[in-house]
């Protein structure tokens, strides 16, 4: 048993999800300063805002999921804050595959491929939070937390 189990399934229990969001904040926060270096984004101090940036937007769920844990109706605040903090590095990353077909010198095609695929996927992660706090469709069963408990 690690340390943090009791913890981690007594906020499933309540739906909540911390390990969840802050492990997304991480992994899809590297994963944009990656595809931001594929298109040529070198600057050291727009990689660390796109960092910040997608990690926002991820911990803006965790606080959807604390937040909406003390209210009858589910308050989309955080949730429109994360999709405002989301689009910029994708807008950043457009604009630099915009300058790059401008002067020349493109990015593989693979990149394309990556950066289509990734923002969709983003996207339907988005889709799929708005599904569960709507009760939408397979959604009217399940909890806001899709996660089971370790057993």
């Amino acid at each position: 048993m690690t340390v943090y189990r009791r913890r981690y399934e007594a906020d499933l229990k309540d739906g909540i999800n911390r390990a969840r969001w802050i492990e997304y904040s991480l992994s899809a926060s590297t994963m944009m300063v990656a595809i931001a270096l594929l298109v040529g984004v070198y600057d050291a101090s727009s990689l660390a805002m796109i960092f910040a940036l997608t990690a926002g937007m991820n911990l803006m769920g965790l606080v959807m999921e604390v937040h909406n844990q003390t209210t009858k109706r589910t308050n989309w605040l955080s949730y429109w804050i994360g999709c405002l903090l989301g689009i910029v590095p994708w807008l950043v990353i457009g604009a630099y595959f915009l300058a790059a077909a401008a002067y020349g010198s493109k990015p593989p095609t693979f990149v394309y491929w990556i950066y289509v695929s990734i923002f969709v996927f983003f996207n339907a992660f988005a889709v799929n939070m708005v599904l569960q706090y709507r009760k939408i469709g397979p959604w009217k069963t399940i909890s806001t937390v899709s996660v089971p408990t370790l057993s």
